[in-house]
């Protein structure tokens, strides 16, 4: 006899509110919609998640972590090694967490401020540093940003495989970022 795995409540409501965020949007999805999918009361789903931003800080978590595996990895790099492997590994990690990146970059601009939020956008902080190579130059610190929103924002959308993405991706992001430039204003 085989025995199918039993998907825990917990899990079941992380796959569909990360399928309703990504179908109508983190605002666009109620907990009644996630609960009804479900198959449970509203009850039964907070006393799993204590809201709406808990669940979203459950499906960005192992992303989040590897974020956070990235930056110490970067740790004790020059500022030029560290810059290179920031842009390779953070393609490759918005590549891997797609669906992720996409909440994420819907959600942000609303939870600026939420203390649950926080540490994501430190660690944002602290990448766009690296990729600056530790530059306090404003030009390359804006440039830095529009790459990583860039990448992000060509990443999530699905009509671009990840076998294609990443060289592309890498190589739009080095030349932004790395290229000597010669066409100061």
């Amino acid at each position: 006899m085989v025995r199918m795995a039993r998907v825990s409540t917990r899990d079941e409501i992380l796959r569909v509110a990360g399928d309703q965020f990504a179908r109508v949007g983190f605002k666009g999805t109620s907990l009644q919609d996630i609960a009804v999918e479900v198959g449970c009361s509203k009850a039964a789903l907070l006393y799993h998640f204590a809201g709406k931003e808990q669940i979203l800080l459950a499906l960005v978590a192992t992303a989040e972590h590897a974020l956070t595996g990235l930056l110490a990895d970067l740790g004790d790099l020059d500022p030029a090694a560290a810059q290179a492997l920031a842009i390779e590994r953070f393609v490759d990690l918005v590549l891997e967490f797609r669906r992720e990146a996409a909440l994420v970059y819907e959600v942000v601009p609303q939870f600026h401020s939420e203390p649950a939020f926080c540490s994501v956008l430190a660690q944002a902080d602290e990448l766009c540093a690296a990729i600056t190579a530790r530059s306090d130059d404003p030009a390359e610190i804006i440039a830095a940003q529009t790459v990583l929103h860039g990448v992000v924002n060509v990443a999530i959308d699905d009509k671009w495989d990840a076998a294609q993405l990443r060289p592309a991706l890498l190589r739009v992001a080095r030349r932004a970022l790395i290229t000597p430039h010669h066409d100061k204003d």
